[in-house]
């Protein structure tokens, strides 16, 4: 394809070579006539995420249309000099750089190269340029099975798109610094440009203090923006509001899926989710370096695992951390699954002081505020990988897509119990919940002894309870649950909090019962905003390639059409899929209740983090800084040292930005 002369005429440079250090992905686009040292801006770029890929860097430079590509590669698949990016199509129409693995890739190429398609290298992105080049950007798009974030720009129209992944897995964000667009995978990127001018946004700190995670569009900086998870962004000048298409939703996949069913036995249906587990797990098991598994003996990883095992020709490599707290530990159920699968296992005992080390790099392991705790064991165990191998599949997305969280069968019981009872009535209700400390209520239940309750009950759960009673609608009800500062906006200063798919009916799928409902939330919001910020972040530290076959956008559009009370039965999630695994480990091997992955953050803030916690908390500190109103976040830090009330999910939320904001200096 000929393109036009003024296009041939730009000086452009593309600059290869090798480097130490996943992929991450950075660039800029400057207004016409703006003057600047592309390729060195673009090295600094690509610097602040060398951790994301430490095997070699790329850079394009146009100086022409001021525009420019940096890439960090973790190298995964083609690890000749033929896969390096950024990467020209075959025509030079495109420039591509990108993060990320498109599983299909090796269909796809065959479907190309009968249509004439040849290929210098055997990397999934020339294939990716020239499925666009053939299809379109759309078209193509639609094509790709897998995770991917990538910058495309096309020299002929001189139009730029930034493309996400259906679910999100891999992350994307922009933001608009006075004439110049800015782009990459991680804010890192974005503030090593000269033109970076980062303001707080209050606004989104106060949603950050409800969910424990920054919801997407929305970054903790005004005006810098997450691209959505199924969407691409179309930008025709630096300076101009992007032109959005989005090219999966999972809205429109819940709402076809519960229009259009699958019917047949049961056996039927798990033989069906078993065939397209195997073909997605087999797919996602290619790759040209050493992978492995995490394991933590629950159903979702050790049915993965499962898949796994039965299609590798030697052990499959699997790995596991343990905590000498019992309440924490997961790893002998990992081995006992292990042992029966057998897979090459290994597991690491981690210390106190292992765990506690890692508290210091959260605020630069995640960029910007984040507070699931779990991010401490999920760095702990990407760390251990690491050492082993470099690409690791995991079982994400099981829960959100086979109802596997308890707060499922909780939230509907909640919603069925209230419906009748009048508000009056709730309110009594929550009064005499609250008449009783939590830690008297804990006491009291613990002297029923043996008496099986309908959920794990607990003194802070019936204060949750008491908090949630008074909502009219299922909707409020899931926030409420789904809350850690109800009211966060009174906390910070100046702040109302934005809409989000909690707030914004037009959102909202349109579905029968509440069930569903808060399933399609998780969805859109918690797996992508929290699960897979968590996961991407902790493994790109030690430049590990997490892979989700769970996610694959095939599992998720067949878990949508299984009828409800395959996912959700009994008050037991995950129905299909522990019967499945039923083929491939007894059932007393996973068969206990869901722990979580985390740690005793609630007695480190009384113990061995107590001066961090203090310093970070300080009352004439929060006054100074200027976020906070520190009244409300004194009295839980008082209540919880003096044990009267659990206040860490509170409290980490505050230290996770207070600790940030440290960082940021």
């Amino acid at each position: 394809m000929d393109l036009p002369d003024h296009h041939l005429s730009h000086r452009s440079l593309l600059v290869r070579g090798s480097g130490e250090c996943m992929c991450g992905i950075a660039g800029f686009w400057a207004l016409d006539g703006v003057a600047v040292d592309g390729e060195s801006v673009l090295r600094g770029m690509a610097t602040a995420v060398r951790h994301r890929g430490p095997d070699d860097e790329g850079y394009w430079w146009d100086a022409g249309a001021a525009i420019g590509f940096g890439h960090r590669r973790l190298s995964i698949i083609d690890l000749s000099i033929e896969g390096r990016q950024p990467m020209r199509s075959a025509s030079g129409r495109y420039v591509m750089v990108y993060n990320g693995e498109v599983y299909n890739f090796p269909e796809l190429r065959r479907e190309l190269a009968e249509r004439g398609c040849r290929f210098r290298g055997g990397s999934d992105t020339e294939v990716m340029l020239a499925a666009i080049e053939c299809r379109g950007v759309c078209d193509a798009v639609r094509q790709f099975a897998g995770m991917f974030a990538f910058a495309l720009f096309d020299c002929k129209s001189r139009a730029l798109h930034l493309v996400r992944d259906r679910l999100g897995e891999k992350p994307l964000y922009y933001a608009w610094m006075g004439h110049t667009l800015l782009f990459g995978s991680e804010l890192k990127a974005l503030r090593a440009h000269p033109d970076w001018r980062g303001e707080i946004d209050r606004d989104v700190l106060a949603l950050f203090l409800r969910h424990n995670y920054i919801p997407a569009p929305y970054s903790i900086y005004r005006g810098v923006r997450k691209v959505m998870p199924g969407t691409i962004l179309t930008f025709r000048a630096p300076h101009d509001e992007p032109a959005s298409f989005t090219y999966w939703s999972a809205r429109d996949v819940l709402e076809g899926g519960t229009a259009d069913p699958l019917e047949g036995r049961e056996s039927e249906l798990e033989g069906q989710l078993d065939e397209l587990l195997r073909t997605v797990v087999r797919r996602e098991m290619v790759a040209d370096v050493p992978l492995g598994a995490f394991l933590s003996g629950g159903v979702d990883s050790s049915l993965i695992v499962a898949l796994m095992q039965a299609q590798a020709s030697r052990p499959v490599r699997t790995f596991t951390i343990g905590f000498r707290e019992p309440a924490y530990n997961e790893a002998p159920h990992a081995a006992a699954v292990a042992r029966h699968l057998g897979t090459d296992h290994t597991e690491l005992y981690v210390t106190p002081a292992d765990t506690l080390g890692v508290v210091p790099k959260l605020p630069t392991l995640y960029d910007e505020p984040f507070a699931d705790s779990s991010q401490i064991p999920t760095f702990l165990v990407s760390a251990l990988t690491r050492r082993h191998v470099t690409v690791s599949v995991s079982g994400d997305g099981g829960d959100e897509l086979f109802g596997g969280y308890d707060r499922y069968a909780v939230g509907a019981r909640l919603r069925r119990w209230l419906r009748p009872v009048p508000p009056i009535a709730r309110r009594a209700l929550a009064s005499a919940l609250r008449t009783w400390s939590p830690e008297q209520w804990d006491r009291g239940l613990g002297r029923l002894g043996r008496i099986r309750l309908p959920w794990s009950v607990s003194g802070d759960r019936l204060y949750k309870a008491a908090d949630v009673l008074g909502e009219a609608t299922d909707q409020a009800l899931y926030r409420a649950l789904m809350s850690h500062w109800r009211d966060a906006a009174s906390v910070v200063l100046a702040a109302q909090e934005p809409a989000t798919v909690f707030t914004d009916p037009a959102n909202w799928a349109a579905v029968d019962g509440m069930v569903p409902w808060m399933m399609h939330v998780d969805l859109v919001s918690y797996l992508p905003d929290d699960i897979l910020v968590k996961v991407d972040r902790a493994s790109m530290a030690v430049s590990l390639e997490s892979r989700a076959p769970y996610l694959d956008h095939t599992v998720v559009e067949f878990a949508w059409r299984l009828p409800l009370r395959a996912k959700v039965a009994r008050g037991q999630g995950k129905r299909i899929l522990r019967r499945l695994l039923d083929r491939y480990v007894p059932r007393p091997l996973v068969d206990r209740p869901k722990m979580g992955f985390g740690v005793p953050i609630p007695s480190w803030l009384r113990g061995p983090l107590r001066e961090w916690a203090a310093a970070l908390l300080d009352e004439h500190r929060l006054r100074r800084e200027g976020f906070f109103r520190p009244e409300a976040i004194t009295a839980k830090w008082r209540e919880h040292q003096e044990g009267t009330r659990n206040w860490h999910y509170h409290l980490w939320d505050v230290l996770m930005f207070q600790a940030w904001l440290e960082a940021q200096g």
